[in-house]
């Protein structure tokens, strides 16, 4: 009976994770204003997509993060989590007709979830410290094995490395795979404690949003912007992040129009962080199951209705 109740227990928090998953996803893609970004405003800095093709995705990738939840509670090998990865990004460009809309987030967000379906089937805590550790503790060194045989193959101009890679390769930034390799630090250092500390000064879900967003992109060496413009885009991102955020943020009166200022001027110059992007949905997944243990998932933080 009580070895009933815990498998019962462990299938619910992976449904939440799930769930919870897809709710941080349509929160990001819910949030405006948003620098560069698609959004149910307008399309961003983006000619190829808009709001329905990011909602089509989305709807396409439901099932991959209750997958990747259950391999990861099953503590599967990090070839099983790429593997399901791979699958769900040939879901994604089948729905969006070979437009890549969420393959950060199907790495970032997935290897989360991987980590919190580990931490479910252990009953652990559910906290960013528990996370972020179970995550290197099973994957870390495959992550950074991954991460140095991109490097090589960027090096060389073998295999078919992504945009990101040849950007982190050419201007020597931290890509997304040795971001994960390292345990996410700018998600874990700079990201949720933003939204976190947002949150708990009292602001709206989505003034903490952009707050979070702002002080990921005034610290992230997003590849994606660096694609677009080089290293001169990634200065011009950091520096009006940075400034926003050091004049006052969302608690300035007209945070609004600032931000929506610094959208047109991304939009000017087709600049889109979806680095950031993928960071603010991750830390978005995090705070919503954050302080949750194994056995009580209850999510603390919804996606407003009116965004």
């Amino acid at each position: 009976m009580k070895v009933e109740s815990e498998r019962q227990g462990v299938q619910a928090s992976l449904v939440q994770i799930s769930r919870g998953a897809v709710r941080a996803l349509h929160a990001e893609l819910a949030l405006e204003p948003k620098p560069g970004l698609v959004s149910y405003r307008d399309n961003g800095s983006h000619a190829d997509m808009n709001a329905r093709t990011l909602f089509k995705s989305l709807f396409a990738l439901r099932g991959f993060f209750g997958k990747v939840a259950r391999a990861g509670s099953e503590a599967r090998p990090f070839a099983e989590l790429q593997s399901l990865g791979l699958h769900a990004e040939a879901r994604m460009l089948k729905s969006t007709g070979g437009i890549n809309t969420h393959r950060g987030a199907i790495f970032s967000l997935g290897l989360l979830c991987a980590a919190g379906g580990l931490l479910a089937a252990r009953r652990s805590s559910f906290d960013a410290g528990h996370l972020r550790r179970a995550l290197l503790e099973q994957w870390g060194e495959s992550l950074r094995s991954r991460a140095a045989q991109a490097r090589r193959a960027s090096a060389l101009g073998t295999g078919q490395p992504s945009n990101g890679q040849r950007v982190a390769q050419r201007f020597q930034l931290r890509s997304a795979h040795e971001e994960a390799a390292q345990g996410f630090p700018t998600l874990f250092g700079v990201t949720v404690p933003a939204l976190q500390d947002a949150i708990a000064l009292g602001v709206s879900p989505r003034a903490a949003r952009v707050h979070c967003l702002f002080a990921t992109m005034a610290a992230l060496d997003d590849t994606n912007v660096a694609h677009r413009g080089g290293l001169e885009a990634i200065d011009f991102v950091k520096g009006r992040a940075t400034n926003f955020i050091e004049s006052g943020s969302v608690w300035q009166p007209d945070w609004l129009s600032q931000a929506r200022h610094i959208h047109a001027e991304f939009v000017e110059r087709r600049l889109s962080p979806g680095g950031a992007a993928d960071m603010l949905a991750c830390a978005s997944w995090v705070h919503d199951m954050e302080g949750l243990s194994g056995q009580d998932f209850a999510p603390p933080l919804k996606t407003p209705s009116h965004l």
